[in-house]
């Protein structure tokens, strides 16, 4: 059983902040990588930021600088740190993991999503 929990998103101004955090319940998993995408509607999902779980971590090239991504391996925790938003920002955020059991590799699991508006 797989369960992705989302929080912190909401409106706000241009130039301000938020942090986004997503808790990972699951059993019987390792998690490889852990991350965000987001998508605005009638556009695909995109790759915001992610972390292995070495702590490598990767950014859309729109965010580098203003967005921090990182993790609690021990609470099955990621987290992104979001400053100097933009408007062009505003989407729905999803958390995923990719998860792997042994030598099985199960691919993605999803959040419901959360928005993030940023007013200008």
């Amino acid at each position: 059983q797989v369960q992705l929990v989302e929080s912190g998103g909401g409106l706000v101004q241009a130039g301000g902040s938020l942090r986004l955090s997503c808790a990972a319940s699951l059993s019987d998993f390792s998690i490889n990588a852990m991350g965000w995408y987001r998508q605005v509607p009638g556009q695909q999902r995109d790759l915001v930021a992610s972390v292995s779980n070495g702590g490598i971590t990767n950014y859309e090239d729109s965010v580098k600088g203003r967005f921090t991504i990182s993790r609690d391996n021990a609470k099955n925790m990621v987290y992104l740190q979001m400053n100097s938003l933009k408007p062009e920002d505003t989407a729905v955020y999803y958390c995923y993991v990719d998860l792997y059991s042994g030598t099985y590799y199960y691919g993605y699991y999803w959040g419901q999503g959360t928005q993030v508006t940023v007013s200008s």
